[in-house]
């Protein structure tokens, strides 16, 4: 099964490091949230990717061509022009780069890719980490047998929060669950009749699509209670190298 990561958005909300680079690779703990993502899906066997390029998706698909060179010991003989490779730390990843458009939106994005997928394929976004079980979420949307299967999560709160009663503080809530509903997690599991839903052109995939595949009765959600960020400031950022400094970090499932 193949993994669709949309990587093309300008990321403005974070600015001040999309301003030289696409926001996947933003860089936590010295690699790319899109090496993060991957290595998340990687972990359950997963390891034929599709990146959906746009905004200056040339540095993605200069990051990937290099990057067998950047994670093996080599030596170099600049006599001859020859490389020798001394030891291998490369993932077996199949990375599939697509130029979907600096301007166009996800559901455009997610059409362009129609050609590379096959009958059930993964797909998310380029800023969100999980410890959710990929491979549960799978089974459960084959199970189901509906066209889409979203992974429904319940965000913390931004702030902490206090708790009062009779004008007393009676308790501290470092960071609270948001309202207690659930949203969109950007993990979803997808049958190609989906693209029968994206013939306008240049749509947004959470609007119109996923409404229509909503009312009728073809959207599955796959509930995770557990760890999910999405990295939209440069607060989160921070948030997300913050936690894995404190070698607490929960979207790392897989070994070194």
């Amino acid at each position: 099964m193949k993994v669709v990561i949309l990587a093309g958005g300008l990321g403005s909300r974070i600015s001040e490091e999309t301003i030289t680079r696409p926001k996947p690779l933003i860089e936590i703990a010295g690699k790319p949230l899109l090496w993060h993502i991957m290595k998340i899906y990687s972990s359950y066997g997963l390891n034929d990717f599709i990146i959906c390029c746009g905004y200056k998706g040339y540095l993605i698909k200069e990051y990937f061509t290099n990057y067998y060179l950047h994670t093996t010991d080599i030596t170099v003989d600049v006599r001859t022009n020859k490389v020798k490779v001394h030891k291998k730390n490369t993932e077996p990843w199949k990375i599939t780069l697509i130029d979907t458009g600096q301007d166009s939106l996800t559901g455009d994005r997610i059409r362009k890719i129609e050609p590379y997928v096959g009958e059930n394929f993964c797909l998310t976004y380029g800023d969100g980490l999980t410890n959710a079980n990929i491979k549960k979420t799978i089974d459960f949307h084959k199970k189901k047998k509906k066209i889409a299967t979203v992974l429904a999560v319940k965000p913390s709160g931004r702030f902490g929060a206090i708790e009062i009663q009779d004008e007393m503080v009676q308790k501290f809530l470092e960071k609270p669950q948001g309202d207690g509903g659930w949203i969109n997690g950007g993990f979803f599991v997808l049958n190609k009749k989906i693209f029968k839903y994206l013939t306008k052109k240049n749509c947004i995939w959470e609007r119109e699509p996923l409404e229509k595949i909503s009312q009728q009765k073809q959207l599955s959600a796959y509930k995770h209670e557990g760890f999910w960020y999405s990295m939209d400031t440069l607060r989160d950022k921070n948030h997300l190298e913050n936690l894995w400094n404190s070698k607490k970090v929960p979207w790392k499932i897989w070994n070194e």
